[in-house]
């Protein structure tokens, strides 16, 4: 039923530098290949997938940049480090990538080195406005069980930290206080007014877990864009991430009724704002572990229970759309543990956190060669 899904599209931040350090050479990258961009610290590249609604053209989409990527890095005797922080001992410096650009000067004298991180960025397509808000919401209330399967960055500077995603922890969220968006008008407005009183600097200035997105900001908007997951480098991961996130819209596109949180909630949308921050919080402390509050009932739930309770939901749409292969990968993540977790346990075994990335690195290589 390819026809009937949505537009997918992937925005892929990665670290660059060797078996024990980063090494930027993101001005170099973007020069030689046209499908990558620099970001604002030199550490760091992005590629960015045009958009699929076909799963199988979309793991192509995402793993042959990567692949031209390596074998360019190789020749340099660099590699692609995968975690979603600057894991290794690095320069606490902000490293600039273009020093003629005033966006990027302006990031690092508000932000410095906090803004170092790597992350994927996942745009599902949606041109109806009404359904795009709804959606919005709904995904904005879940949004840190995506972070949870996701988690991938405990390391901070060749030391574990006491977060499962320190990236999501030490990445400044802008504003700092988003609403819940009843409409394509009350977005209008609060962007507008946010801009003028020089809370964003442009409408890119928008960090947060999930925004709008579209051609022309804010007025023409056509896809969601969740923001919150660290950096995957399971292909096979990421897409079946997507597929929980694309179920999930279909499955509120099927019951508006009830799964829209402005009106199904127990919870005001100011309270809802604030639920939603404090579990992204809880969930980059303990992932799969964390305590979450239910934006329904305002009942507490472990987060792990509450993916499998959604998946289990989602298995009448994921059959009507032949999805359900999709999804094995999480169920693994829910049974194994995500990446941080694993690496933690690594960790406290006594390897190394070179050691560590060593046997990820290995492991993304293997992804690689398979997709042959």
């Amino acid at each position: 039923m390819t026809q009937n899904n949505l537009y997918k599209g992937f925005e892929v931040e990665l670290f660059t530098g060797s078996l024990n350090s980063h090494i930027g050479v993101s001005a170099e990258i973007e020069k030689k290949f046209p499908d990558f961009v620099k970001e604002p610290d030199n550490r760091n590249v992005e590629y960015i997938t045009t958009p699929e609604k076909d799963y199988n053209f979309l793991y192509e989409k995402l793993i042959n940049p990567r692949k031209k990527l390596r074998r360019w890095l190789n020749k340099k005797e660099l590699t692609i480090i995968p975690s979603s922080t600057l894991c290794f001992k690095h320069d606490i410096q902000f490293q600039r990538s273009d020093i003629q650009n005033v966006y990027h000067q302006f990031i690092q004298d508000s932000y410095g080195i906090s803004i170092a991180t790597s992350s994927v960025h996942i745009n599902i397509g949606i041109d109806d406005l009404d359904k795009l808000f709804a959606a919005i919401r709904l995904i904005r209330s879940e949004a840190a069980l995506y972070l949870s399967i996701s988690a991938s960055s405990p390391f901070l500077n060749n030391k574990i930290t006491e977060n499962h995603s320190q990236r999501w922890m030490q990445f400044p969220k802008t504003p700092q206080k988003v609403p819940f968006f009843v409409n394509h008008n009350s977005y209008i407005d609060w962007i507008e007014k946010n801009i003028a009183n020089k809370n964003m600097q442009n409408i890119r200035h928008f960090w947060s877990s999930i925004r709008p997105n579209g051609p022309q900001r804010p007025l023409i908007l056509d896809r969601l864009e969740l923001r919150i997951c660290d950096f995957v480098h399971d292909i096979n991961l990421l897409l079946g991430i997507t597929a929980m996130l694309e179920l999930r819209i279909l499955n509120l596109f099927e019951n508006m009724n009830t799964l829209d949180p402005l009106t199904t909630s127990i919870f005001s949308i100011d309270e809802l704002s604030e639920i939603c921050d404090k579990n992204e919080i809880n969930a980059a402390k303990d992932s799969l572990n964390s305590e979450l509050i239910h934006w329904r009932d305002g009942k507490k739930v472990i987060c792990r229970e509450w993916i499998q309770n959604l998946l289990s939901d989602l298995s009448p749409t994921a059959e009507k759309f032949n999805m359900q292969h999709l999804l094995k990968p999480i169920y693994v993540v829910l049974e194994e543990g995500n990446q941080s977790m694993k690496w933690i346990n690594q960790y406290k075994k006594g390897f190394s956190i070179e050691q560590i990335m060593k046997f990820s690195i290995d492991d993304m290589i293997k992804n690689e060669e398979d997709s042959v």
